[in-house]
């Protein structure tokens, strides 16, 4: 059987409610868009990456990023995430989607290739492949979706539900009596999902330059999940910084 072609799609807008412009925000001296992209390049399960962002003359920052530095970028949609994400992995002859949000910039590339290996490796039994469906175990920010494009297709194309089109694969994990889905548990040294290493509020940008700004200098610009839970526990201060930022339910 031919390996299908998998694709991480980033969805990423210079809109935000909360945190306005904030995957080109700086940590550390880097854009939050540059330090994903360069960990999503370390995995070695990725065939490519595109960039689905909007039409809106807002993110035309974001498509001229893109072109700088090199990374394949889709304009859709600006209020239709899901049609936006299932055109732009459709422009990049895509089999399998990689879901990613723009707002991950400390995204572990094992992690992804984990998600990824686990799906091909059972694409004749699961639709999908994810730790962070309906048994949630790792810290936010922390997350890998995989699934077939056809199968977002066939969403897309058939369900109507305005919160399905904001968040992209929410429909498989509403209706696990359709979907096979395997969960990807965190091993338990890692098991804290409370703990946000994701951008939303102005306090996780704090928390993301404390983190990078402490870790960086040792283990370079993509370290993994492990320092930080290290570091994180040997200074749990850190985790105070964001820990009352609470999370949007889809619904």
């Amino acid at each position: 059987m031919n390996r299908p072609r998998v694709v991480a799609s980033i969805e990423a807008r210079m809109g935000s409610s909360r945190l306005p412009g904030k995957v080109l925000a700086d940590v550390n001296g880097k854009p939050v868009l540059w330090r994903l992209v360069e960990r999503l390049r370390q995995c070695r399960e990725l065939d490519d990456i595109v960039v689905a962002t909007s039409t809106s003359a807002s993110d035309d920052v974001l498509a001229e990023w893109c072109g700088q530095n090199g990374v394949a970028c889709f304009r859709g949609s600006e209020d239709d995430v899901l049609e936006r994400v299932v055109a732009a992995q459709r422009s990049m002859h895509s089999d399998v989607v990689v879901e990613i949000t723009g707002d991950c910039p400390l995204t572990d590339p094992e992690i992804v290739d984990l998600g990824v290996l686990t799906f091909l490796s059972h694409r004749d039994r699961v639709d999908v492949v994810s730790n962070c469906g309906n048994t949630l175990t790792w810290p936010m920010g922390q997350y890998v979706q995989v699934f077939p494009l056809a199968l977002l297709e066939e969403v897309c194309d058939t369900v109507s539900d305005a919160a399905v089109h904001e968040h992209v694969s929410l429909y498989f994990y509403e209706h696990p009596e359709r979907y096979r889905l395997i969960e990807i548990l965190a091993p338990e040294r890692w098991r804290e999902p409370a703990w946000r290493m994701q951008l939303d509020y102005p306090e996780d940008l704090v928390f993301q330059n404390e983190v990078v700004r402490r870790l960086e200098p040792v283990h370079g610009s993509c370290f993994g999940i492990e320092p930080v839970m290290a570091l994180l526990r040997a200074e749990p201060h850190i985790v105070e910084i964001n820990r009352h930022c609470e999370e949007r339910a889809a619904r």
